[in-house]
């Protein structure tokens, strides 16, 4: 049985669709789907059994899960922990500490005590300014300075890690800026393709913040777009190369405008491009990451070496073939 948390969410669930395709039905979804849509990205996919977050997690703390549960005679292959609060605006630290940190400990602790393989969602958002580079060196993680309270979240995880001497048992994943089909339900969390395909259909035009730094013209800030088609693959990868541990960037390894992204969105839609700059909220101007590129060379010497999709053709992807006909992994 593999146990994926997070499981109804945009990683978690295109890693069920993933391992669908892979034959894979032996899962147990956790997550906490509350009045969201999110129970939508599940209807296409097949697994063994669902249960809400906060009963899984009284069923690991009290010892109970084995009794609930038939893992057949090899128990727990895998725990792919993907289940936290994504939103970098949350601003209740004890919330984000709660469901981003001490969650993260139990089931790493679980993975442990069963002896299951323990893959984690990290993020680059540890990274802060990244005025400490964008590699996914352990020895460095002290050196990181998160830009808001849920890149520090993931980060207290990181270094907890490091420090009880876990992470060569272990792989934490550092995604970058990943969009694609099954984030329908993310809100102001979801990437801007989406949020275009819906402006531009609306309104002929998109709006992107404008720079506040010299250095940066209106819309050539620049970030790590990851397809989330690639990003199960890269994750997938350390559910068969166990040798492979650590903490590992889950991105594309390039750094593109959001000019060039709305140039695909709208190439996607056979539309000129209709750009205007808008002003930033002010309390997204001393939080707002300027530049992101992963750093992949740890994951190809682990031996991945699967190509991945340009961005072009992944936002054509999934706009022809998820937006337009609305869409899920699995339909």
């Amino acid at each position: 049985m593999i146990i994926i948390t997070g499981g109804a969410g945009l990683i978690g669930s295109a890693m069920v669709w993933k391992l669908n395709k892979m034959g894979r039905t032996d899962i147990l979804i956790v997550d906490s789907l509350g009045s969201s849509e999110k129970w939508k990205n599940l209807v296409p996919l097949q697994y063994a059994d669902y249960i809400e977050k906060d009963d899984f997690m009284e069923l690991v703390v009290t010892d109970q899960l084995h009794e609930c549960f038939e893992f057949g005679e090899n128990g727990i292959e895998a725990i792919l922990h993907m289940g936290a609060c994504s939103a970098t605006t949350e601003l209740d630290a004890r919330y984000l500490i709660h469901n981003n940190f001490e969650y993260t400990k139990q089931m790493a602790l679980l993975a442990l005590h069963t002896e299951a393989r323990f893959i984690y969602a990290s993020s680059a958002a540890t990274y802060g300014e990244g005025e400490n580079g964008f590699k996914d060196d352990e020895t460095a993680l002290d050196s990181l300075r998160p830009l808001n309270m849920y890149g520090y979240s993931k980060q207290m995880f990181d270094q907890w890690a490091m420090r009880e001497g876990i992470l060569d048992r272990i792989v934490g994943l550092k995604f970058f800026n990943v969009f694609g089909p099954n984030e329908y339900h993310k809100g102001d969390m979801s990437s801007l393709v989406i949020k275009a395909y819906h402006q531009i259909l609306n309104t002929g035009k998109l709006g992107l913040f404008k720079s506040y730094r010299d250095e940066y013209a209106d819309g050539e800030q620049q970030r790590d777009f990851v397809y989330v088609k690639d990003v199960v693959d890269m994750s997938l990868f350390f559910l068969e190369n166990r040798d492979a541990n650590g903490i590992f960037n889950i991105g594309s390894s390039g750094a593109s405008s959001w000019n060039e992204l709305a140039a695909a969105i709208f190439a996607a839609l056979d539309k000129e491009p209709c750009i205007e700059y808008i002003e930033m909220p002010e309390h997204l101007k001393e939080k707002y990451q300027y530049y992101t590129c992963s750093d992949i060379t740890k994951l190809r010497a682990a031996g991945y070496d699967c190509e991945q999709m340009s961005l072009a053709d992944a936002v054509r992807d999934y706009v022809v073939n998820y937006l337009v006909p609305n869409h899920h992994l699995g339909d």
